[in-house]
């Protein structure tokens, strides 16, 4: 568990403005399976690994 201490966890809000994208489109990100996510209660939270992770995929397949 002391490997997750130092992780970052990011609401679907933070995903969505730091994407500059609406929240649903992170939901639906969440909901194919593209994007990482857990859930805690009725809300989801990503790893800002796992965001990062996404956006470097993305960016290879643009490239």
């Amino acid at each position: 568990m002391e490997e997750h201490a130092n992780t970052r966890f990011l609401t679907v809000t933070e995903v969505a403005a730091t994407l500059r994208v609406s929240n649903m489109t992170v939901y639906r990100l969440i909901n194919t399976g593209s994007l990482a996510a857990v859930r805690i209660g009725k809300s989801f939270r990503i790893r800002e690994d796992d965001l990062n992770r996404y956006l470097t995929q993305q960016y290879t397949k643009a490239g």
